[in-house]
């Protein structure tokens, strides 16, 4: 059936062509029709400008519908790319001035040759306008005294001026022609045209006809037969297209589907620019083909496919690969020459367009391929007239190309020869775009590029990949095409290799605390830990941790027994951990401020037979089968026990702490990290800041979570101090500066979203650490860096990844330049740590080029155990490492994607899958979704993160259920999750959007509206000027329309790092100090007003009562004062 209407398209289009060249459509502005028939035909008026429109008429003609795609993207061009430039040399006799009557001649036959463009004042539209008289642009240069050498370097130097010079559109002339004298016998003409004129097949028309009019004009003869004009053609173009017929109809609808600005190019990030000035500067380079034509023209014989379609499903495979094999569907545009009719193989004009092919790919034999190209590329050819080029200028620069071109070289031989010896034709702004030309029994190849997309290295790159790829074709078709290998053996050297020479020595056969307690002995009196008004010496530390010890140790704890540590931020924290490891054992952090039910399956899934816990930060509430130890409470029991060193019982691969993460099944998962594990971060932390005296280190988050471990580890065994603050210290700028300025901090980790929502009311660098700010847990934004940098304050910036799976972190990198930022979107993640390998892998487990994005996988001393308790789990995450010798050697998968920039530093690109980072939290959304399933009469639920305009990010659940209300949800999920893993919004559908294939379609999920999600409480608009002001603020960072004053911040899509930055609005609009705590306290509109208004209201009373006793001169002094009042 499709077939059937592809050849009746074919029989339509073809039959209005002819219906249209022999003047079968009459009087409709048309202008004279192409063909001898038409010689006793009155041609048909051009539009006219009227008299009242201009002072003068002038009569113009409809552009085509190329030549509108392209001026349209010739305004917004910097110069003039868009061009035909064509380099001819001419051996023989020649006679400069019949060669000029030559081109006179072409010029007279041809209008397109003498037309200009020309929009006039007060008309919108831009006409093309034949010129009466055949001017064209001569010039004549004589190089003849010049060496061979000296000549090439001249015309090449012509040919690179006239690739910039402007044209004049308007006035004209456009043609322009420049004859060169090499000597008697050879000359090089360089003719120059404007894109609008012309086209690749244009130029070779115009070097065959020109070497058939120099002899006729030599001769004195004028060449027969009329061609073709442009314009003709260009007014049946804008009818075909604009015609109702259902054919036509048909037609648009055929290239509506196949869209491209639904679908993307291949997003190729070998070498791109990130930071480029979105200009079209076009170059290329030359590829030398390995392979022979021949061997290309017998396989293309064999599967009964074209030379050119061959070529294409080879540039779209790599293109495939080189996107990192995760996109399944993208659009590469395909040169048509726009000539199918016999009538238009000899015209000049812009003909040619690029038509969009959007394929389906995946892993699949070269064979296949070869097949679904080739039907691809009929297909396109066949709906050809019915493609609107000017459809797709919106998204075709960022766009891959290809075209191939069969093309004489030599024309004529007696008296004078004409040989195409260089051609270059641009009229669309494509990123990258293989063009193929085959002359005779050769075939030349070209990368043409955007120089402010990607750099010559990267795309000389390309080109190596290509011939690879084509060798590796012709010599097996059988072969899918993940499998056809395209790196050299220095590169994958260099991969494998020469990035991952990280080996290091560490202290053998040592736990932790060993090193720890070596500590202790060098500085016994140095001040270990502090938090808030406490703090512990090394010795005052040892001592309290070794009491615990013996306890648990009297308890049965010992190598590999997990420990439950739930304690409130404080030296016992510290006091715990260590405890806990003294005795032997692993402890298992867990977050005070975790639903209870989340902290029981914690524990029951580490098998925790005892759980550490201070100040009753567990509720004083027992857990089933857990005995609890309250560090705070039992202190005198602890007391009691031996204050000893107890004999370490720890080998370096037992465990040193389980850290429970998101789990894609609902359940958390245990990461198992050995001491061995530790001790390689700790060393090379300590190795990488250069530590040569003790350091204050202060940590902010949470121990549940490893970002603190940076800090933690590194300060106890090195001598250094650290600083445990506090939940309203680390949320506040003005609290954290405070403590910075009373208790110097050298170094401090912390993660990027929370840094940039303190920066909201710090700016002047005082909350910077001495040293070292550590940022990590998240993607860091080059925004953020320059607006650390901006503070002129001169600590290292360093940017850390690593997965818990791979202990804490496993690369680097200084923020110390930012000429990584021209390739880069986010600041680098560096390079591996000592005795750490990396590796950008495809989906066979195969090293991917520099480059080009692949799943990160991470090897050496940091891979953890893997699961506790989860052995599938652990067996699908943790792999056989295939470039080990050392069977039991394993891979993390990361599923993050990942690649290597052009230094080695590597690049985050992103997740492989759906697990989401959240306020530098990792969560998998499976488990948010496991959750919300659980609840009768949800049928379907999926989450993702919504990122709006400002990046701020908020976990969005879209649900199929009976009706249920958001508050409802809320409830429920906060007895099971955690609060940054509860949705801010939920959106009710009546069914999920899915893929052709079956899949939920994330990218269709609608946003969540700037609304006012559902809450149980009425909306009660502001009624004072204090909760009016205060809805502005909370709906300006919400993004919420509305918001009314009994509605709840958090049940409203607030959060910790938000409410930092909303306090801070609140304290310059109301010049109070008002405390972070006091929008948790009054998390309403109401309750947060009565607070302010409050507050206002005794500090004018004070006021009064202070004017009162003063005398009038000192009331007036204090009158002209601005004080800030606290809430």
């Amino acid at each position: 059936m499709a077939r059937a209407r592809r050849s009746h398209a074919q029989q339509y289009a073809g039959g209005a062509f002819a219906e249209f060249v022999c003047g079968g459509a009459q009087d409709c502005g048309r202008v004279r029709q192409p063909c001898q028939q038409r010689t006793d035909r009155a041609r048909g008026a051009p539009t006219r400008l009227t008299e009242s429109m201009q002072n003068s008429a002038v009569e113009g003609f409809r552009l085509s519908p190329q030549q509108r795609s392209l001026w349209s993207l010739q305004q917004t061009a910097e110069g003039q790319p868009f061009r035909a430039l064509s380099v001819i040399l001419l051996e023989g006799d020649l006679k400069p001035d019949v060669l000029q009557r030559a081109v006179q001649h072409l010029v007279s036959r041809h209008e397109i040759l003498r037309t200009t463009f020309s929009r006039p004042p007060g008309i919108k539209t831009l006409f093309q306008v034949v010129g009466e008289t055949s001017q064209f642009s001569w010039e004549t240069v004589d190089l003849s005294s010049l060496d061979v050498t000296e000549q090439r370097l001249r015309i090449a130097e012509y040919f690179a001026v006239e690739s910039e010079r402007p044209f004049d559109f308007d006035q004209g002339p456009l043609l322009r022609a420049k004859l060169v004298k090499q000597s008697s016998d050879s000359h090089v003409l360089l003719v120059s045209l404007p894109a609008l004129c012309g086209d690749s097949v244009s130029l070779a028309n115009f070097s065959s006809e020109l070497s058939r009019a120099y002899p006729s004009c030599l001769n004195q003869h004028e060449l027969s037969g009329e061609p073709m004009q442009y314009a003709d053609f260009a007014e049946w173009q804008n009818e075909q297209l604009g015609a109702d017929d259902v054919h036509v109809l048909t037609g648009k609808t055929h290239w509506q589907k196949r869209e491209a600005a639904s679908v993307p190019g291949p997003a190729i990030l070998l070498g791109r620019r990130v930071a480029g000035t979105g200009a079209f500067e076009p170059d290329s380079i030359a590829v030398d083909l390995d392979s022979p034509l021949s061997e290309i023209e017998a396989m293309a014989r064999e599967r009964e496919i074209s030379v050119s379609a061959l070529l294409f499903a080879c540039w779209q495979a790599l293109l495939w690969r080189l996107a990192g094999q995760t996109e399944s569907e993208f659009v590469l545009y395909n040169l048509c020459a726009g000539r199918k009719f016999a009538d238009l193989q000899n015209a000049l004009g812009l003909y040619a367009k690029y038509l969009p092919i959007r394929l389906h790919c995946e892993d699949k034999s070269v064979d296949e391929h070869l097949r679904q190209v080739s039907d691809a590329l009929k297909e396109a050819d066949e709906w050809q007239e019915y493609f609107d080029p000017c459809t797709s200028a919106n998204t075709i620069s960022d766009s891959v190309a290809f075209d191939f071109e069969e093309r004489q070289s030599r024309y004529g031989a007696d008296p004078v020869s004409f040989s195409v010896i260089r051609q270059y034709v641009c009229f669309s702004p494509f990123k990258l775009k293989l063009s193929c030309v085959r002359s005779g029994e050769a075939i030349s190849v070209e990368l043409h590029y955007n120089r402010q997309v990607f750099d010559r290295a990267a795309v000389k790159q390309i080109a190596g990949y290509f011939q690879r790829f084509l060798s590796s074709v012709l010599q097996n078709s059988e072969v899918d095409l993940g499998a056809i290998e395209i790196l050299d053996d220095d590169e994958r050297r260099r991969l494998l290799v020469e990035f991952n020479q990280t080996a290091a020595d560490l202290p053998g056969g040592k736990g932790i605390h060993q090193l720890f307690e070596d500590q202790v002995a060098r500085t016994p009196k140095a001040i270990a830990v502090v938090s808030g008004d406490q703090e512990l010496t090394y010795d005052e530390l040892n001592v309290r941790a070794n009491q615990l010890a013996h306890l648990l140790r009297r308890r049965g704890i010992g190598p590999d027994a997990r420990v439950g540590l739930c304690v409130e931020r404080s030296v016992e924290t510290i006091v715990g951990l260590m405890g806990i490891l003294k005795a032997g054992g692993a402890y298992v952090p867990l977050n005070p401020d975790h639903p209870r039910d989340r902290l029981a399956l914690q524990l029951t899934e580490s098998n925790s037979s005892i759980l550490i816990s201070n100040n009753g930060a567990t509720n004083n509430q027992p857990f089933e089968s857990t005995e609890t130890i309250d560090l705070c409470s039992d202190r005198a029991f602890l007391e009691a026990q031996p204050n000893t060193n107890p004999a370490s019982i720890t080998q370096a691969g037992n465990l040193v702490y389980v850290i429970h993460t998101s789990g894609s099944t609902g359940i958390p998962k245990g990461v198992a990290v050995r001491h061995r594990n530790l001790i390689n971060y700790t060393q090379f932390i300590l190795q990488r800041l250069q530590i040569n005296r003790p350091l204050s280190f202060a940590t902010v988050s949470t121990i549940s979570a490893d970002l603190g471990n940076t800090c933690i580890f590194p300060a106890l065994v090195s001598g250094g101090c650290l600083h445990i603050l506090g939940y309203d210290v680390a949320m506040e700028g003005d609290l954290l500066r405070d403590y910075f300025t009373r208790r110097p901090i050298d170094v401090l980790k912390i993660v990027p979203s929370h840094f940039s929502a303190l920066l909201a009311s710090q700016t002047d660098g005082r909350i910077l650490p001495a040293k070292y700010l550590i940022l990590g847990g998240e993607a860091f934004s080059w925004d953020l860096a320059r607006r650390i940098r901006l503070m002129d304050h001169p600590c290292q910036i360093i940017n850390h990844y690593g997965p818990t799976e791979t202990t804490v972190g496993s690369l680097t990198f200084s923020v110390d330049t930012e000429n990584l930022s021209r390739y880069s979107s986010t600041v680098p993640i560096g390079r591996p740590i000592a005795n750490t390998r990396c590796y950008i892998l495809d989906q066979r487990r195969r090293p991917v080029p520099l480059g080009i994005s692949g799943e990160l996988y991470i090897g050496g001393a940091g891979v953890t155990a893997g699961y506790l308790n989860q052995s599938a789990e652990t067996a699908a995450r943790f792999v056989p490492d295939p470039f080990s010798s050392d069977p039991e050697s394993r891979l993390y998968r990361t599923g993050d994607l990942a690649r290597y920039l052009p230094d080695g530093n590597i690049e985050f690109l992103g997740r492989a899958d759906t697990q989401v980072k959240v306020r530098g939290y990792r969560v998998e959304l499976g488990e948010i979704e496991a959750a919300l399933s659980s609840r009768a009469g949800v049928r379907q639920v999926v989450v993702t993160v919504f990122r709006d305009k400002s990046a701020d990010e908020r976990v969005v659940a879209y649900m199929v259920s009976s009706p249920v209300s958001p508050d409802e949800l809320r409830a429920s999920l906060k007895q099971k999750l955690p609060d940054y893993m509860v949705p801010s919004a939920f959106v009710f559908l009546k069914s999920l959007p899915l893929t052709p294939n079956g899949k939920v379609d994330r990218n269709a999920l609608p946003a969540p509206d700037e609304t006012r999600p559902g809450l149980q409480s009425d909306f009660v608009a502001p009624r004072s000027f204090v909760e009016k002001e205060l809805a502005g603020i909370w709906a300006s960072f919400l993004k919420v329309s509305a918001v009314g004053v009994h509605d709840n911040f958090f049940d409203l899509g607030g959060h910790s790092l938000l409410a930092t930055q909303v306090v801070s609005r609140m304290r310059k609009e109301f010049h109070l100090e008002i405390p972070l705590r006091s929008l948790f306290e009054s998390p309403t509109v109401a309750q947060l007003a009565e607070k302010i208004e409050e507050a206002n209201s005794n500090e004018a009373e004070r006021f009064l009562n202070e004017i009162e006793a003063l005398s009038e001169e000192d009331a007036r002094q204090l009158l002209g004062q601005e004080g800030t009042t606290s809430v």
